[in-house]
């Protein structure tokens, strides 16, 4: 195979817990462009990065459930996916920004944040939420609200 022109390989060798992780980039940016170290972690490592994002959304955000037979239907789903794509990205990004789960996938956070039972009671001036006593992620769940009390929404 030959290439019309003149071709640039990055190549990162790894070794994790028993197994092998060799990376190869085929590129035409030059070295004077971009060295190999940023080439491999802003644009390669990002690229991925972007990959597990789209197939999060897809599997998380359930945007592959387009069965039904009319489009109109399909294209509401897709609307409802990614709306619940972009209300998580913005809870990744605002809520649980200085946690553990601050990289979490959207399934982790749902699973481990939004999935609660609570019991609700409305009075007149409040809303009070009654979390069991016993649910292991309450202090990260007082922060996630901490951060969000933070930021201060201008219409």
């Amino acid at each position: 195979m030959s290439w019309s022109r003149e071709r640039r390989v990055v190549g990162k060798a790894e070794h994790l817990d028993k197994v092998e992780n060799p990376s190869v980039i085929v590129t035409s940016i030059s070295p004077e462009t971009q060295d190999a170290r940023s080439l491999y972690k802003e644009l390669y490592c990002a690229r991925g990065d972007m990959e597990n994002r789209i197939k999060e959304q897809q599997m998380g955000s359930f945007a592959d459930r387009t069965s039904c037979h009319e489009m109109h239907a399909n294209q509401l789903r897709l609307y409802f996916s990614s709306f619940a794509y972009v209300l998580m990205q913005a809870l990744r990004r605002l809520g649980l920004t200085g946690t553990v789960m601050a990289k979490a996938q959207s399934e982790t956070i749902s699973l481990k944040l939004l999935k609660i039972g609570t019991r609700i009671r409305i009075s007149v001036r409040k809303v009070w939420l009654s979390f069991s006593e016993s649910y292991p992620h309450a202090a990260l769940l007082r922060q996630v609200i901490g951060n969000l009390k933070k930021i201060s929404l201008r219409w």
